[in-house]
């Protein structure tokens, strides 16, 4: 089983769009949204949920008021505002820490799991897909990012297939790393801007540290060629191979408009060019998966 996590380092570099036409591609994967924090691969996939999981990633503080003396211990520790000027926890504002638990003299006060977010296990077009949602103002997404990987992991060993596709979060924090974390190849999505481009340097960074091939996409390439030298140049010296040059087109414009993957909606430049990256990618992981998606494909036009 191969892991291939799609990154970017920022947000908007057409991260999300290249994961769902390569999920059109592949034939045989299982499909992880990471991006547990803002998710939107499901607008693209439609997933069907099969199954849902509370997520507990985190803990509040619970007042017994049969027990509290209202002292204002709790409120005197508390560097979050939590409690308010009747000893009560504002939960929204309540951050864990416990210090007020360890402070209470009545021992009114105890920390609670508290349900954080939701797992999720679904059905697609394309295949199976494990995807998540943190509730709003949560922390723990790291954590909820494991949560859909192992899931993931187990469709996949459930169901034979060889390969995960995972769409991570931008950025380079703790939702990113998690993602990174055990992949075969990072697929990282740049643009031709000067954040693009710094943030590329960023995130390489971060997958090399993790021991994680990195491979390059420059989405919208042509919006400004001198940026995109840079970026080439860069990678030259680098030594990571750029896999692709999208160039930009109305038509992926279209296609998100419309529900569908590039490759689905449109058979035009784009999609030649996603089709001839998912082909450098598949001999860069495993020859097996090239063979099993090939062998697929065959499967389903004898079925037509």
């Amino acid at each position: 089983m191969k892991q291939i996590v799609v990154i970017s380092g920022k947000g908007g570099t057409g991260k999300t769009t290249i994961v769902a036409s390569l999920a059109a591609l592949a034939k045989n994967a299982v499909v992880a949204d990471c991006d547990v924090d803002a998710p939107d691969l499901h607008l693209i996939l439609k997933p069907e949920i099969k199954e849902t999981h509370e997520f507990k990633g985190s803990k509040t503080a619970v007042k017994d008021d049969s027990k509290c003396i209202y002292c204002g211990k709790c409120k005197e520790v508390c560097r979050f505002d939590a409690v308010n000027e009747n000893f009560e926890i504002d939960y929204t504002l309540c951050e864990g820490c416990g210090a007020c638990v360890f402070v209470c003299p009545a021992d009114a006060l105890k920390l609670e799991e508290k349900i954080s977010g939701y797992a999720y296990i679904s059905q697609t077009r394309y295949g199976p897909m494990s995807h998540a949602k943190l509730n709003i103002g949560e922390e723990a997404s790291g954590k909820l990012v494991v949560v859909v990987k192992e899931n993931a992991k187990r469709i996949a060993e459930t169901e034979g297939r060889n390969l995960i596709l995972i769409d991570g979060s931008p950025g380079i924090g703790c939702p990113v790393i998690a993602s990174l974390s055990g992949a075969d190849l990072a697929l990282i999505v740049t643009e031709p801007t000067m954040s693009g481009i710094h943030d590329l340097k960023r995130i390489l960074s971060v997958a090399k540290h993790f021991n994680v091939t990195s491979v390059v996409c420059i989405n919208k390439y042509d919006i400004n060629s001198g940026n995109s030298n840079k970026i080439m140049d860069f990678c030259r010296n680098a030594g990571i191979e750029a896999v692709g040059k999208i160039p930009f087109n109305p038509v992926v414009t279209g296609a998100m408009v419309a529900g569908k993957s590039v490759v689905e909606f449109s058979d035009d430049e784009v999609s030649n060019e996603i089709k001839s990256m998912w082909d450098k990618i598949k001999t860069l992981i495993c020859n097996d998966i090239k063979c099993r998606t090939e062998k697929d494909a065959e499967g389903e036009d004898q079925g037509a």
